[in-house]
């Protein structure tokens, strides 16, 4: 199975659910684990685990497929998104990608120069200026406290202070349903981030920080709409 796979399966989904597609992508990840599975059958990994196969599979595509789903509505607005893996991985850039990770490099004084860990950029391909950074995982307790200090770390200068930082997740553990009793998940998005989105159709107590997916791309207009 490959990301061409899981984004077919969403393009289906889209077709049956049209813009609340986004409610259905944990049930979208079972069913391509299903199919994940009968693949791994016919060539099983060494160690002959199908859960761990499929944890590194979903955690390295659940990203791509929020990119994939983000990408037509963050172009209309006349922006940008890249993966952060481009900026990281690649050694020559071309000009408007090295000036995006130069705006978004982090300071460590005599420690260098360094990229904060984050799925996808967005950014204003005018001036290369970077507007948000999202990071997307299944469940917050996969990364949202790393999430959380490079926040703070983007803070901490002038050049990066302006950086949103989300986080998109279908939340599949529930930490952030309820605001009270809050679980540390939930109280780190409330205070260190600018926001997460969540893709679920499962009701959730939505605040300023914690909301559904849908309102994600009304967000980035009002970001915009700021300057």
């Amino acid at each position: 199975m490959t990301f061409e796979d899981l984004a077919r399966l969403y393009e289906k989904k889209k077709k049956e659910f049209g813009i609340e597609a986004y409610k259905h992508i944990s049930e979208l990840l079972r069913e391509a684990k299903e199919i994940h599975y009968k693949d791994w059958l016919r060539n099983p990994t060494q160690n002959r685990d199908h859960e761990q196969s499929w944890r590194a599979f979903k955690g390295k595509n659940l990203e791509k497929l929020v990119q994939h789903i983000i990408t037509a509505e963050v172009e209309a607005l006349g922006l940008k998104v890249i993966n952060g893996n481009k900026l990281e991985r690649s050694t020559k850039l071309p000009k408007e990608l090295s000036q995006i990770k130069r705006n978004l490099a982090i300071d460590y004084g005599d420690f260098g120069l360094h990229l904060p860990d984050v799925d996808i950029i967005i950014y204003d391909p005018k001036n290369c200026e970077v507007l948000s950074v999202i990071s997307s995982k299944v469940t917050l307790r996969e990364r949202i406290a790393q999430t959380g200090y490079w926040k703070l770390k983007l803070l901490q200068d002038e050049a990066t202070k302006h950086i949103r930082v989300y986080f998109i997740t279908p939340d599949e553990d529930g930490t952030l349903t309820h605001k009270e009793p809050v679980k540390k998940g939930r109280a780190i998005v409330e205070i260190d981030l600018d926001g997460s989105y969540v893709l679920t159709e499962e009701k959730i107590e939505e605040s300023d920080k914690v909301k559904l997916f849908e309102h994600f791309i009304e967000d980035l207009k009002k970001l915009l709409a700021k300057g």
